[in-house]
């Protein structure tokens, strides 16, 4: 049983997950500008690098409050679990935004973007719902989000398969083949930060319910 539900808490644990989603959100943000406006590309990409630097830094914080805290407002498992996802789904956002400009991509492939936009609606999301985590009476709540957020799970991976299907059509050469593999690794990347999203909301969703 979870001594928090006797004892108080350390808040400060909400606060760094709840910075941590609208940082998330703020980087799914940066990717769908630049996917949908491709210019000033390095420009965009190092503001994608920095919002990847700053959920770095929010996640140590929450590894040192997590060592420093005797009292917890949920299992340590927990609070590592969702700690490591949000700073994997913000990864995967910042590499994808890194390989555009590491392979000179010229022009992303349409569905980049459309991926990335379902990526951001899901973060958008993820920040909405996560100043609920601690609050019991949003079980509710916390369980419609995270149905928005499977729904916007498989659209991506209806984007996904789509791309697979016809990403190597009418390549018939050495450097149309490298580009389409390079597109492929970069919608994979998008992609895996929306899988990432949805065990963000998993998790969120089953630590207030086993805390209830």
């Amino acid at each position: 049983m979870v001594l928090s539900k006797f004892m108080p808490s350390n808040p400060k644990f909400s606060e760094k997950f709840t910075a941590a989603a609208r940082n998330a959100h703020a980087t799914a943000q940066a990717l769908v500008d630049l996917l949908e406006n491709y210019t000033d590309v390095d420009a965009k990409v190092q503001r994608v690098r920095d919002l990847e630097h700053e959920g770095d830094r929010l996640s140590g914080e929450v590894t040192s409050l997590l060592a420093e805290s005797f009292i917890v407002p949920f299992d340590r498992e927990d609070i590592i679990a969702l700690n490591d996802e949000l700073d994997d789904l913000v990864d995967d956002m910042e590499d994808a935004a890194r390989k555009l400009s590491l392979y000179g991509v010229e022009a992303p492939l349409p569905a980049m973007a459309r991926l990335a936009r379902v990526v951001e609606q899901q973060c958008a999301l993820l920040a909405q719902g996560m100043p609920m985590i601690e609050q019991n009476n949003k079980v509710g709540e916390l369980a419609r989000i995270a149905k928005e957020i499977r729904a916007l799970e498989d659209q991506g991976d209806t984007i996904s398969d789509e791309v697979q299907r016809t990403l190597y059509h009418g390549v018939n050469d050495v450097p149309g083949m490298i580009r389409a593999m390079r597109g492929g690794e970069i919608v994979a990347l998008i992609e895996d930060a929306s899988d990432q999203a949805q065990r963000v909301a998993k998790t969120v969703e089953s630590i207030l319910l086993k805390n209830a």
